[in-house]
């Protein structure tokens, strides 16, 4: 198990590089945490190192957001808080974003767990002070 600790916003970007750095080849990640833990707040760190220079925000109503990183790749940001039925990700498409190849990053997939790839990156977001995060993968 992987733990990146963040002590304050100040260090969100570098742990965000760390973060990537150890995600390797895996594309499809999935974000658990409390509302207010960080989770999105996290992604727009991912994005912001990955050069993405839309407004990063999350896709409560819309479900997924799609961005363009600096190299012109997709990022896929997805927010599974609202759904109350499996067949509404499965609506949406979401196989063919699992499966294209390009990064996924998931906000409440408890909700669509069984839909998950096998080999998803269960990131486990824990608070523990105001600013404070422990991230464990």
């Amino acid at each position: 198990m992987t733990v990146i600790r963040i002590n304050s916003l100040k260090e969100i970007h570098k742990a965000a590089e760390q973060f990537l750095a150890d995600l390797g080849d895996k594309r499809v990640v999935a974000f658990y945490g409390n509302l207010g833990a960080g989770k999105t707040t996290f992604i727009t760190a991912l994005c912001d190192v990955l050069g993405v220079e839309d407004i990063v925000c999350s896709p409560t109503f819309t479900i997924v957001n799609e961005y363009r990183t600096s190299r012109g790749e997709p990022v896929y940001h997805f927010d599974f808080y609202r759904i109350n039925r499996l067949s509404e990700a499965q609506d949406i498409g979401l196989d063919e974003y699992l499966y294209s190849g390009h990064l996924c990053l998931i906000e409440w997939p408890e909700k669509i767990e069984e839909l998950l790839p096998e080999d998803v990156v269960r990131v486990k977001i824990e608070v523990t002070s105001p600013e404070g995060r422990l991230l464990k993968f």
